[in-house]
């Protein structure tokens, strides 16, 4: 006898429909609520900011417009882009190496090394924020290079984690066959382990993107508001006058402006997330 077919109960899929729509509105109304203020005057945000823009909405382009002349905007936008390129690209080539090194290398120090990377990642930054600052302007890093190296060490402890997860689960004998057709040390790693590399090096690439590109604290502690290397989410904050007035218009013009890049670079890079996460996974 054949089993019986089985049939999905349509409460429960009503129930996991429901959900889904709920959660769907929990992520992408903040999304929504900054696009449709976007087109409203900052008085009209004041008085109803959960209205849509039903007005003149010509009008509302006029934020864009103030948003884009105010002054170190655009300069912050290609800071913005230069310094999560550097930092991500800095992160990803870096904590590899580390990764594939400590893993390859079984010594007690660099187990140990490992486990400080493992255990940076449970350190919340603000219980190190004003030694770093200290220390970031004693060294002379308060520029966009000098940024650029303390994301490196702030994003090092995840991703040396996946990349190190990763490549316990390459096969040795793959290296050892590439040791005897007379690669060296670096030409295997480069030529053999970092392309097989390439599902996590996409998932690290993705995950710091977003938070370089959507980090204010630290732009703001090290760079500070005085200087020509300001990221746009420090450029976004000059929009609070000395006295709270918010040109509210502006500012959410200027918000929908910095989310479309790591929206776009997202989206067409999200497969690769979870692909990148499963795969780096711990293996025995």
């Amino acid at each position: 006898m054949s089993a019986p077919v089985s049939k999905k109960n349509p409460a429960s899929t009503g129930v996991i429909y429901a959900v889904l729509v709920f959660l769907t509105i929990v992520f992408l109304g903040p999304i929504f609520f900054i696009f449709q203020n976007s087109f409203k005057q900052k008085f009209a945000i004041s008085d109803n900011p959960f209205a849509l823009p039903l007005g003149d909405m010509w009008a509302g382009f006029e934020n864009y417009t103030v948003g884009l002349m105010k002054e170190g905007f655009l300069s912050a936008i290609l800071w913005s882009f230069v310094i999560t390129i550097l930092s991500v690209a800095a992160i990803v080539f870096f904590s590899s190496l580390t990764a594939y090194y400590i893993t390859r290398v079984k010594t007690w120090w660099t187990t140990g090394l490992y486990f400080l990377f493992v255990f940076s990642m449970v350190i919340p930054f603000q219980m190190v924020m004003f030694p770093t600052v200290k220390i970031a302007d004693m060294l002379g890093l308060s520029n966009p290079l000098g940024i650029v190296v303390l994301y490196l060490g702030f994003g090092s402890g995840l991703s040396v984690f996946m990349f190190a997860g990763f490549v316990k689960s390459i096969p040795m004998e793959i290296e050892e066959a590439a040791l005897i057709d007379g690669c060296g040390p670096l030409q295997n790693y480069f030529r053999v382990v970092f392309p097989m590399l390439k599902p996590t090096s996409v998932t690290v690439a993705i995950l710091n993107a977003m938070w370089v590109w959507n980090d204010y604290l630290l732009p703001y502690l090290v760079i500070g508001l005085s200087t020509e290397y300001k990221t746009i989410p420090v450029v976004v904050q000059s929009f609070v006058g000395s006295n709270g007035n918010r040109d509210m218009g502006a500012m959410m013009a200027m918000l929908v402006l910095a989310i479309i890049p790591i929206v776009i670079f997202y989206l067409a890079t999200q497969k690769h997330i979870i692909e990148g996460v499963a795969a780096g996974a711990v293996k025995g």
